[in-house]
């Protein structure tokens, strides 16, 4: 008891009222006005609807993320498969790894792998038709990375 007024708790809502609200309570028709506070399954209603968006948000993120990864996948390869063709039509000879690009600046460095975070190129070396003498050289690279992409194409397969 606080001011010699008892609290009541309302039978509609759960409210509890205090002080000068408690008067007003008394009335059944000023009790909707003369409440104050949120009731429990209020604040449980909000505390499920928030909890579902951020679920729903932290699922779309991680496939934003995913198809941010595979896009540069995509953009690195396709990067490194122009440079690799430009050195064989500059230097008249296949790279013999990924290395004799950025030796000769055609890269700046080799990039690490989006999917892996290493820099674990796969390289397939092949016959140098570009060169006069023969011999091997890089003729394409691909990811080391295992599974498939957002699209089902295996990331080797890129």
């Amino acid at each position: 008891m606080r001011n010699g007024i008892r609290p009541r708790i309302e039978d509609r809502g759960w409210r509890i009222a205090r002080g000068r609200d408690a008067q007003a309570s008394l009335n059944p028709q000023s009790s909707i006005v003369a409440s104050t506070g949120f009731t429990l399954l209020e604040l449980v209603m909000v505390m499920t609807i928030i909890v579902v968006l951020a679920a729903v948000s932290v699922v779309a993120y991680q496939k934003i993320q995913i198809k941010a990864r595979e896009t540069i996948l995509k953009e690195d390869l396709r990067t490194m498969r122009k440079m690799i063709d430009q050195y064989a039509a500059d230097k008249e000879k296949l790279p013999q790894s990924l290395e004799d690009l950025v030796s000769a600046n055609y890269m700046r460095d080799v990039p690490p792998d989006p999917i892996t975070g290493e820099k674990d190129w796969v390289v397939d070396m092949g016959e140098d038709t570009v060169s006069r003498d023969g011999g091997t050289g890089v003729v394409d690279v691909h990811s080391a990375a295992g599974g498939e992409g957002t699209d089902g194409i295996a990331y080797k397969d890129y």
